[in-house]
C-alpha cells in the first residue's frame, strides 16, 4: 500500500540532518507550557507524532526574548537557561521514539500580546499599522469575546518603529536562543519569518514602509532576517540545520508579498545560510481570511507559491530544500513531491487527527489514516490563549504517546446508533478487548454526520473511516435493524451504548390548518428522510417516484452522488426559510443557495454560525452571504401565512417573508428516552453523543471514546 505514496515516504535531508520520510508537523501552539518552560504534557504531544513515524517534527512557535515579543505565556520560551531542561526533556523523549524534533525561533512583532497586556509598545517595521476589519467580531458571544481578550488582558495595542537598537536586540536575542536550543540537544532551529509576526513584516512591502536601509527594495527589507540567519549561524556552526518559514502570499495588507517576491526573498535567505525554506502564507486580518491564511480551507492552497519558490531557488543555483504546506492530505502532498514542486511536506491539523499518519500510510495507506475534517475547532483555542482539541481524535493532548489500557475484563457490549458517538465508542471498546455488536436502524453507517456531509463534504471522509475501523476490528454491525428495549434487554448485553441522536423538532412552527397555501414545515429529520428516500408515505406522490428512481439507480447510497443529483433535483420549492442561523442552519442555507433557491435564514438570537469554531464561522457567514443567502439576525417567527412566514426583527414592524418550505434548523435536544427505557429493565446502559448532550461531531466523539474508555 505504501508505494503510492514512494516520495512522501522517502528520505531525504535538510542540511546535515537526514529524515527517513518527507512528512513534517508544522509548528502548531498547544499552549502547555509553564513560565516559557515545556512540560510533561507538551513533550508527550510532540513525542507522540515522533512516535507515529514523522520525519521531523517543529514545535510550536517560542518567543526569543520571553516574555517580551510573546503572544502567549503558554509558549516556549528561549531567553534564560532555565528554559533548557524542558527542550533538553523534549529531546530526548522525541529521539527515544525515533523521531528528529526542530524548535521554532519567533518575535511576535506586532500580535505580541503579552506585551500588550503589560502596556508595552509593540514592535513593527513602519507606522501606522494597517487596520483591520473587526465586524465579523458582531457573531461572536460575550463570552468569547471575553476569551478573545485573554491573552492581552483585554488592552488594545500601541506600536512605535523599530529602531537600530531595538532590531541589534532582536538579532542578539534569536542568537542567544539558538545557543540555548543546540545546548538542549535539539536537532534543527526554524526562524520564523512568515504569519505577520516581526520578521514577516519586515519582509512585507505592505508593512515595511521605511527609506533606511532596513526597507525599501528586496534586499532591504530581507536585511533583518538575513542577519538573524547569519546571527543564528555563526553561534551554532556551519553543519546544524536551520530552517527559515516565510509567506509564499499575503491575503493582505495592500501591496503584501506575492509569490514571485517570495522567491526572490528565498534565494537572499538561502544565501544567508538558510537549509530550507519552508513556504506558507498569511492573511492580515484574521478575523475575516484566516481560513485563507494561514489555515486554509481548501486542499494544497499554496501549492503554486511553494513551486515558485522551489523553481526561483533552482534558478538561482540553489538546492535548498522547500517545504509546503497548505492543508496537504497526503494524496496532493504525494503528487507535489512527484511534480518536483517542493522537497518536504508540512501536515498540521492532519497530525492532530492522527498522530500515526506515516506509521499507517506505510501498512495500510491513505484509508488507514484518520482524517481531519477541517472544522478549526482546533485552532479556536489558539484565539483563546487555550490548548487545542480535536474533533475527530479525542485524545490530543490526552496521553497520546501510550496506548489505550487494555481491559481488565472482556465485556460484551451492545451499541444502539451508528453515528460517530457510537462508532466512536464501539471502535475504543473494541480495541480494548471488548465483544462489541452495534445496531444502526439505517441502512449507512453515519447517522447525522453522514447526511451533514451533503453540505459539508469534509465529514465523510471521517465517516468512511469510522466504519472501516469497525470493520477491521471485527464489530459485530448490524444495519436496517431497529430495535425496542425488551429486544436489547433479550441480547442479555454486560453493557449498553446508546448513541441515538438527539430529538429534532419543529421548535413550534406549524402551520394553521385553516390557512390556504402555507408553506411546508421539514425537520433536520424530515429533509433527511425526504432526500434519502426514508420519508415513505410521508412525502408526496411525486417525491416518492423521483427518490425511487433515484434508489434503484444507488444515488443516495453514495454521499458524494446524492450531492451531485441534489443540483438537478431537491424536494423542496424555490424559495426556502430556514429557522435557526446556527452551524447547521448556516451551512444548509449556503447549500440550498448553491442550488438554485432563494433563502433566508431566521435567527432569533444576535450571532449566527454557533457553535462552529470561529475561524469556521467568520467563513461561513461570509459564504452565505456572497451565496445571496438572506440573514436576519434578532428576528422570531410569528405565523405561517400563505406562501410565507410572518416575522419581526426586534421592535420593527412585522414583515413576510415568502416561500414555498420552511426547514427549521433549531429545535435539537437531547433524548434519553430509549435509554430510560433500557434502564428500566435493568440493563447496564451508558448514554453518548447527541442523546446525552448536544454537541455536533465534537462531542459526539469525545462522549463515545471517554465512555469506551470508562468500560
Amino acid at each position: 500500500m505504501s508505494g503510492s505514496f514512494r516520495h512522501l515516504l522517502a528520505p531525504g535531508a535538510i542540511g546535515s540532518l537526514t529524515l527517513p520520510n518527507r512528512v513534517v508537523m508544522p509548528a502548531m501552539d498547544m499552549n502547555l507550557c509553564d513560565d516559557g518552560s515545556l512540560t510533561a504534557a507538551e513533550i508527550d504531544h510532540y513525542a507522540a507524532r515522533a512516535r507515529g513515524g514523522v520525519g521531523l517534527v517543529i514545535t510550536g512557535t517560542g518567543a526569543v526574548s520571553w516574555p517580551i515579543g510573546a503572544a502567549s505565556l503558554h509558549q516556549p520560551g528561549f531567553s534564560d537557561d532555565r528554559h533548557i531542561p524542558g527542550m533538553t526533556a523534549l529531546a530526548e523523549a522525541v529521539h527515544a521514539e525515533g523521531g528528529r524534533v526542530a524548535m521554532q525561533l519567533c518575535h511576535h512583532g506586532k500580535v505580541a500580546t503579552v506585551d500588550m497586556a503589560a502596556g508595552r509598545e509593540l514592535l513593527v517595521p513602519s507606522v501606522p499599522v494597517p487596520p483591520m476589519d473587526l465586524s465579523t467580531l458582531g457573531d461572536c458571544t460575550a463570552d468569547e469575546l471575553m476569551a478573545l481578550a485573554t491573552a492581552s488582558g483585554g488592552k488594545l495595542p500601541t506600536y512605535r518603529a523599530a529602531t537600530d537598537e531595538d532590531l541589534a536586540e532582536v538579532v542578539a536575542a534569536f542568537a542567544a536562543a539558538a545557543r540555548r536550543v543546540v545546548a538542549a540537544g535539539i536537532d534543527a532551529i526554524e526562524i520564523h519569518a512568515a504569519h505577520g509576526y516581526l520578521l514577516s513584516t519586515f519582509l512585507s512591502p505592505g508593512y515595511n514602509r521605511r527609506t533606511d536601509t532596513w526597507g525599501g527594495s528586496v534586499e532591504g527589507r530581507a536585511r533583518l532576517t538575513c542577519e538573524v540567519i547569519g546571527a543564528v549561524r555563526h553561534e551554532v556552526g556551519s553543519d546544524y540545520p536551520v530552517l527559515v518559514r516565510i509567506n509564499g502570499h499575503e491575503f493582505g495588507p495592500d501591496g503584501g508579498i506575492t509569490a514571485d517576491e517570495a522567491g526572490e526573498v528565498a534565494v537572499l535567505l538561502a544565501t544567508a545560510g538558510a537549509d530550507a525554506i519552508h513556504v506558507s502564507a498569511n492573511a492580515h486580518d484574521p478575523f475575516a481570511n484566516f481560513t485563507a491564511g494561514p489555515l486554509p480551507d481548501t486542499v494544497a492552497a499554496y501549492r503554486s507559491a511553494a513551486a515558485t519558490v522551489t523553481r526561483a531557488l533552482r534558478s538561482a543555483g540553489h538546492r535548498t530544500p522547500v517545504v509546503a504546506v497548505g492543508r496537504l492530505l497526503p494524496e496532493a502532498a504525494e503528487d507535489m513531491l512527484t511534480a518536483g514542486e517542493c522537497d518536504f511536506v508540512s501536515m498540521g491539523r492532519q497530525l492532530l487527527a492522527d498522530p500515526d499518519l506515516v506509521n499507517h500510510l506505510r501498512s495500510g495507506g491513505a484509508p488507514a489514516v484518520r482524517p481531519c475534517i477541517n472544522c478549526y475547532v482546533c485552532v479556536e483555542k489558539n484565539f483563546f490563549d487555550a490548548t487545542p482539541c480535536c474533533a475527530v481524535n479525542a485524545r490530543l493532548g490526552r496521553g497520546e504517546r501510550h496506548d489505550l489500557a487494555a481491559a481488565c475484563e472482556a465485556r460484551r457490549v451492545v451499541v444502539i446508533g451508528g453515528g460517530p458517538a457510537g462508532m466512536e465508542a464501539a471502535r475504543v471498546a473494541a480495541m480494548r478487548g471488548h465483544t462489541v455488536t452495534l445496531y444502526e436502524s439505517s441502512q449507512h453507517l453515519g447517522g447525522t454526520a453522514r447526511f451533514s456531509a451533503l453540505t459539508t463534504p469534509d465529514n465523510e471522509p471521517f465517516v468512511t473511516w469510522l466504519a472501516g475501523q469497525l470493520d477491521e476490528l471485527g464489530v459485530d454491525v448490524h444495519l436496517g435493524t431497529t430495535l425496542d428495549a425488551n429486544t436489547v434487554a433479550r441480547l442479555a448485553p454486560d453493557v449498553v451504548v446508546v448513541a441515538t441522536g438527539a430529538r429534532r423538532t419543529n421548535a413550534g412552527i406549524v402551520a394553521d390548518p385553516h390557512t390556504p397555501g402555507a408553506p411546508a414545515v421539514h425537520t433536520g429529520n424530515d429533509l433527511r428522510a425526504l432526500i434519502t428516500g426514508e420519508a415513505g408515505s410521508g412525502a408526496g406522490i411525486g417525491t416518492r417516484l423521483v427518490v425511487g428512481v433515484a434508489r434503484r439507480a444507488g444515488l443516495v447510497d453514495s454521499v458524494a452522488r446524492l450531492r451531485r443529483w441534489s443540483r438537478r433535483w431537491l424536494p423542496l420549492g424555490r424559495n426556502v426559510v430556514v429557522v435557526g442561523g446556527g452551524l447547521v442552519g448556516l451551512e444548509l442555507a449556503t447549500f440550498l443557495a448553491d442550488r438554485g433557491r432563494h433563502v433566508t435564514v431566521i435567527e432569533p438570537g444576535c450571532h449566527l454560525g454557533v457553535p462552529m469554531a470561529l475561524p469556521r464561522r467568520w467563513r461561513s457567514v461570509r459564504h452565505a452571504g456572497d451565496a445571496g443567502v438572506r440573514l436576519m439576525r434578532n428576528t422570531d417567527v410569528l405565523e405561517l401565512v400563505t406562501a410565507g412566514v410572518r416575522v419581526r426583527t426586534g421592535e420593527e414592524e412585522p414583515v413576510v417573508v415568502a416561500c414555498d418550505d420552511v426547514v427549521v434548523a433549531s429545535g435539537v435536544e437531547r433524548d434519553e428516552g430509549f435509554a430510560d427505557a433500557i434502564r428500566a429493565l435493568g440493563v447496564d446502559t451508558v448514554v453518548v453523543g447527541d442523546a446525552h448532550s448536544v454537541g455536533y461531531i465534537e462531542g459526539a466523539v469525545r462522549s463515545g471514546h471517554d465512555a469506551a474508555v470508562a468500560l
